[in-house]
């Protein structure tokens, strides 16, 4: 006689719903609100520069720097702007933090290559320097820097400025790289030896597109510490001809008297370029942070 065997029924699956976006929990909520409260108490500074720009000094001096502008005053904004020669300025600024952002990145990556794939005797000692040189403060370097400036005639140059702070940033860039191309997968550069590749080969064929993105973060960061630096400019470059932005803000400011709508119209000035260029690197920066993340 023959057995008839019939399949266990198979359950049906169980679909759970999946809670959309506006039904996570009260705690996703409680973070936006924080993440909003936060943003805003960091905005408040740039809204009082922004309401004091356009304040006449007699406004300023009887209300205060909470009070509403009576009138829309602009004459801070043409005076800072004829007063500081600041195209000048701007391009002094640009010139010097663009430069040190390439010449940084690209000094960073040489050394790193050395000391994390070319396996250098003494690595470790020399990546621990290299840490130490990045807590050093700027006070500490500005007398040797000034005397050896001054040994060799790049006194009161923005090439001399732009050597000091591609060691400056270069420092920190090598620490960093070098940490990653310390796990840089052996196995890439071991087939890229067999195809016959060299060096330089294996560096800009192999090893410099897998660091495209954080070195597109290290240019940004790079670019964005040079142009706030303050410092060393004010020490090194004392001609009007070579200063910067931030050096030609402080120059505003007197012993006992201070144009604080003339001070406020030049720091919103100053500050546009530097957020234009972040807007613009934005999804350049997110898309290196998110890829040095996923590796």
């Amino acid at each position: 006689m023959a057995v008839t065997l019939t399949p266990a029924p198979v359950p049906a699956p169980v679909h759970r719903p999946v809670p959309d976006r506006h039904h996570r929990g009260v705690s996703r909520w409680v973070v936006l609100v924080l993440v909003t409260l936060g943003a805003l108490v960091m905005l408040v500074p740039f809204a009082f520069m922004l309401l004091n720009a356009f304040k006449s000094p007699g406004d300023y001096s009887s209300g205060g720097p909470l009070s509403w502008p009576t009138e829309f005053y602009s004459k801070g904004l043409r005076t800072y702007w004829t007063a500081v020669n600041f195209p000048l300025k701007l391009w002094n600024s640009a010139l010097i933090a663009g430069s040190v952002a390439v010449l940084g990145v690209v000094v960073s990556l040489l050394n790193a290559y050395a000391l994390g794939i070319g396996r250098v005797r003494g690595r470790l000692w020399i990546v621990g320097l290299f840490l130490l040189a990045n807590m050093l403060p700027q006070e500490a370097l500005i007398y040797p820097l000034y005397y050896v400036a001054k040994e060799v005639g790049l006194y009161n140059t923005r090439l001399a400025v732009i050597i000091i702070f591609t060691v400056i940033q270069s420092a920190f860039g090598t620490y960093l790289l070098a940490s990653v191309l310390g796990t840089f997968p052996r196995s890439l550069l071991e087939a890229a030896a067999l195809d016959g590749a060299g060096k330089w080969t294996v560096l800009w064929r192999v090893v410099f597109p897998n660091l495209r993105p954080t070195l597109a973060v290290l240019l940004i960061f790079f670019f964005i510490w040079t142009w706030n630096e303050f410092l060393i400019p004010l020490v090194m470059l004392i001609d009007n001809q070579t200063q910067t932005i931030p050096v030609a803000l402080a120059s505003l400011q007197g012993d006992r008297l201070m144009d604080a709508p003339t001070t406020n119209a030049g720091a919103l000035i100053s500050l546009v370029p530097a957020i234009l260029f972040f807007l613009i690197f934005q999804r350049t920066l997110a898309r290196g942070i998110t890829a040095g993340a996923e590796k």
